[in-house]
């Protein structure tokens, strides 16, 4: 069965199933693209589960899960997966007119979210930049790159001594015997040399280009598809990269390279496509996927940094362990924020709650894990779980208490509070507040 349509927006837990006609937030794609797809979850599945196989009643679906990005399958389809917010409205003009849609709105909102993420390609892209967030999100992706290499380009492409060996019909540089008496023993008149050049077919400039080309095949637009076409011409005298494992092991951050940074970062991006969520085999052409649980932390994290005014802030804390064997920490503890040495610790879980569920979803497990975190860190007094905002927030009954008021310990008064954080307001909360003058040695 061919689709028309090679262009999928899928929202987390939404699925694909085989057939001709949507079924609402539900895709139908060709035969084809669910077979690879499905090959793709099953040889993962023992590790991770980026999508999920299911049955009901009418089919058999893939289900997405909390993982979103891009997924290109080998037939040229292009799945877009974006992260479920129940809040967002579309924005509409005076004629009720649709100006951005939801969907344009979530994608908006990942873009922010992967800002925030360390060690990334994404940090340092200027969203006033982008022009439109109806472009698919590889192609945003694409755009992201060539910007931050025009960049590069405009400071220049830099140039190094490249080692060559040649057999050449005169001498230059040194002479390499062993080879001059294997190649040469017969042509007298020739000579086997090692000699260095000053040129820009480097390895950095050769990843570069072999991401030009490897983006070229990917995209599907016309705009990109031309500036690549441009930036080629430039990189024309720069060969590819035949092993990118081992070109990217050979990679000089020096500072005079430290424009190349950036550009870097979204070669290996795309060319070790499986950075950021680590996956194994190729029963798809092209996969971009993120944890919506790490880039949630992230973005909270990120909020609580630059607006707080903690003593002290720090992401994933190793300083405990649950237990110790022989003297020695085991189980480690890595509570997502920990604040002011501990008096202030919080976990974010990227999950709706629900008044349907018991305690509103909170589970059983994540006040155990809370509560392990407040009694390991010995001046620890608040606890926070901080939930993406829903309809369900501004319901009473989230501060709980791990203590009666009769039992005696060092940590009595512990206690536990849900927060919403909302991610469709730009570094906006909704009834989030940490305390910013806590006193420590309270």
């Amino acid at each position: 069965m061919k689709m028309k349509n090679k262009q999928i927006k899928l929202k987390e837990y939404s699925y694909l199933f085989i057939g001709d006609k949507d079924e609402g937030k539900h895709k139908a794609v060709s035969e084809q693209t669910f077979d690879e797809l499905e090959a793709f979850v099953l040889r993962n599945s023992d590790t991770v589960q980026f999508l999920k196989i299911g049955q009901n009643k009418r089919h058999k679906f893939i289900q997405a899960q909390n993982y979103v990005g891009v997924i290109q399958t080998k037939d040229g389809t292009t799945i877009e997966i974006l992260p479920k917010i129940s809040n967002l409205k579309s924005d509409k003009d005076e004629s009720g007119k649709t100006i951005k849609s939801k969907d344009d709105k979530s994608k908006e909102i990942l873009i922010r979210m992967l800002k925030t993420l360390k060690k990334s390609p994404f940090k340092h892209f200027n969203m006033a930049h982008l022009k439109s967030t109806k472009m698919p999100l590889l192609e945003i992706f694409i755009t992201m790159f060539l910007d931050e290499l025009n960049k590069l380009i405009q400071r220049g492409i830099k140039s190094d001594y490249i080692t060559k060996e040649e057999n050449l019909q005169y001498l230059k540089g040194k002479l390499k015997i062993n080879d001059q008496i294997k190649r040469n023993y017969i042509h007298k008149e020739r000579f086997f040399v090692e000699y260095q050049e000053f040129l820009s077919d480097r390895v950095e400039n050769r990843l570069i280009k072999t991401t030009l080309l490897y983006l070229y095949k990917k995209s599907r637009s016309n705009r990109n598809q031309q500036r690549i076409r441009e930036f080629l011409f430039i990189f024309d005298e720069i060969s590819e990269c035949k092993d990118v494992k081992v070109g990217f092991s050979k990679v000089r951050l020096d500072r005079q390279m430290k424009d190349y940074e950036q550009v870097l970062l979204w070669c290996r991006t795309f060319l070790l496509e499986n950075s950021f969520s680590p996956y194994k085999g190729n029963d798809v052409a092209f996969a971009l996927l993120f944890d919506m649980n790490l880039l949630f932390e992230s973005y909270v994290y990120d909020y609580l940094r630059r607006k707080g005014e903690f003593e002290s802030i720090t992401a994933q804390d190793k300083t405990h362990h649950l237990a110790y064997h022989e003297g020695k920490g085991r189980f480690k503890l890595k509570p997502d924020i920990v604040i002011n040495d501990g008096a202030i610790i919080a976990d974010t879980k990227w999950k709706i709650l629900s008044e349907d569920k018991t305690h509103q979803g909170v589970s059983q497990d994540d006040m155990y894990q809370l509560y392990a975190y407040g009694t390991k860190y010995q001046k620890c007094k608040d606890l926070y779980l901080i939930y993406p905002l829903d309809k369900v927030a501004t319901d009473e009954g989230r501060h709980y208490h791990y203590f009666d008021g009769k039992t005696c310990t060092a940590n009595q008064g512990l206690s536990l509070q849900v927060l919403f954080f909302d991610v469709a307001q730009d570094f906006k909360v909704y009834d989030f507040e940490l305390p910013s003058d806590y006193d420590k040695n309270k």
